[in-house]
């Protein structure tokens, strides 16, 4: 039997009016890396999910239960005032080398922090490389 793979749409248009109504003190970091986030591969894409703008694979994967959230790779945290936390799902598998992610959960999330746009800038290779890392583990 030939399983057939799914796709997910991205939603930029939800993530827009998101963007617009945010009232953080470092907006401009979480507008500069929604845009890192989506240059770094044409296949990502967006959604408002868990209250705050959330980055996954669109193209196509094995189905799965979507409660595993495999296709998912980054989720924005912006709890805290004073940086922007991204969460990496499955980013203990990535095996970061750069430093870019810490914590240690026991469900293989890690986080990645930025203070400034000059911390974005600082660490937007970095970044970059690790979702890419992630986009290769996908179960495609």
């Amino acid at each position: 039997m030939v399983t057939q793979k799914t796709t997910k749409p991205s939603e930029p248009q939800r993530v827009d009016e998101y963007m617009k109504s945010l009232k953080h003190p470092l907006a401009e970091v979480v507008a500069a890396l929604r845009q890192i986030l989506l240059k770094t591969d044409p296949e990502i894409g967006e959604e408002i999910k868990w209250n705050a703008p959330t980055f996954f694979y669109t193209g196509e994967m094995k189905p799965s239960d979507p409660k595993q959230f495999k296709r998912y790779l980054v989720v924005f945290n912006l709890f805290r005032k004073d940086c922007i936390r991204l969460v990496f799902w499955g980013g203990a598998k990535v095996k970061d080398t750069s430093g870019l992610l810490h914590g240690d959960y026991a469900d293989g999330r890690r986080l990645a922090e930025f203070g400034s746009m000059q911390d974005v800038q600082a660490k937007k290779k970095k970044l970059q490389q690790v979702v890419k890392r992630q986009l290769g583990l996908l179960d495609k």
